[in-house]
């Protein structure tokens, strides 16, 4: 194998694959990255069993050839050199790399060591741009649970219905879903967070098609180059629809911005109580108020306007709380209640494609 490439490309494609390569693994060559040629592309790759990604990048080869080396070493060498171009060469499982002033030799492994990368025959596709996927990922990821003592809470499950592709994800305690306008074959896939994390990163805000195949078992994702695939979790997802109450005794819509301040005052008296505050919502003097005390310290009051139906109090965690609020686009927040012990859901009163639901904490 000999090749020229950029440092810039190769560092970019070692830092998108190795954060999956395990020096931990019990496979050894799964610390490794698969070093591949083909014309004049080069492939990076790695896998941990559960997930594989693959990067191809531009190259000047010469001659063809592969290998595997030890991921953090080459990605901390190459992500080390000045940008412009860097010279590869293979000889006797020795990858020799040459850049400007810097020279080394890496040891190899045999690619034949390295396990087969995932494919899927056929499955059903679907599509969505760049941007939008993004978006999505970046409301609901961080709701999924990571408690692997209950794997299903672990994933983020996508299904589809009367031409709508439902994107959801919860811990128990807070439970996010994001809805598109989209048709799509019939879904239902329970995807890692840990996977769609990987896909998060390397995701642009741009108009590129992210394309997503898929079948019983597996999961692939491919934009831009890079190709992910990920084992499916196995087991059924909770029917989180039955949480959503089809009306509420009581609302409030407000200031986004009101009600991250009045929140984020209050959650500095609540550490003590573990994030607990509670949210009164007065329909009298149209205003939602916060309260949060410390019994070694003090106590805060926080309010805010707001138009208001309906009297209510619940106790939520802040942090949770905090955590919603910075995911929601518009400059209004709905709150919707029916009762201290249900869920507290909030919406954007302009758009209902994102619902964010938190359940109460029980005082």
């Amino acid at each position: 194998m000999k090749l020229t490439v950029t440092q810039e490309n190769l560092s970019r494609a070692l830092s998108t694959v190795s954060r999956v390569a395990s020096s931990r693994a019990s496979l050894p060559i799964l610390s490794n990255v698969l070093l591949k040629t083909s014309k004049n592309r080069l492939t990076v790759a790695a896998t941990n069993l559960d997930i594989a990604i693959t990067e191809t990048i531009g190259a000047k080869v010469s001659k063809e050839g592969s290998i595997t080396v030890p991921a953090k070493l080459m990605q901390d060498f190459v992500g080390s050199l000045p940008s412009g171009s860097l010279e590869v060469e293979l000889n006797d499982n020795k990858l020799h790399l040459q850049a400007d002033r810097f020279d080394a030799t890496i040891n190899g492994v045999s690619p034949e060591e390295f396990p087969v990368m995932p494919v899927i025959e056929g499955g059903s596709v679907v599509e969505f741009q760049s941007s939008e996927m993004k978006k999505v990922l970046s409301q609901v990821l961080f709701t999924a649970s990571s408690d692997e003592a209950r794997p299903v809470l672990t994933g983020v499950y996508f299904s589809s219905s009367d031409n709508n592709i439902f994107i959801a994800a919860t811990d128990s305690y807070r439970l996010a879903e994001k809805t598109i306008d989209k048709d799509s074959p019939d879904m239902s896939l329970l995807v890692p967070a840990r996977s769609l994390a990987e896909l998060h990163r390397s995701l642009k805000d741009d108009q590129e098609t992210v394309g997503i195949t898929y079948d019983d078992q597996q999961a692939r994702f491919t934009v831009s180059g890079v190709e992910i695939v990920t084992r499916l979790v196995d087991g059924k997802y909770p029917d989180y629809k039955k949480l959503l109450p089809a009306k509420f005794e009581t609302t409030a819509v407000l200031s986004k911005k009101a009600l991250n301040e009045i929140t984020k005052v209050s959650s500095l008296f609540a550490r003590e109580a573990a994030g607990s505050i509670t949210l009164l919502l007065d329909e009298a003097k149209n205003e939602v108020s916060i309260r949060s005390i410390a019994s070694q310290i003090g106590e805060n009051v926080a309010v805010a306007e707001a138009e208001v139906s309906g009297d209510a109090d619940i106790t939520l965690n802040s942090r949770y709380l905090l955590d919603a609020l910075q995911v929601f686009d518009g400059e209004e927040i709905q709150i919707n209640i029916n009762g201290r012990l249900d869920p507290c859901v909030f919406t954007d009163p302009e758009d209902d494609s994102y619902l964010h639901v938190i359940m109460p904490v029980k005082s």
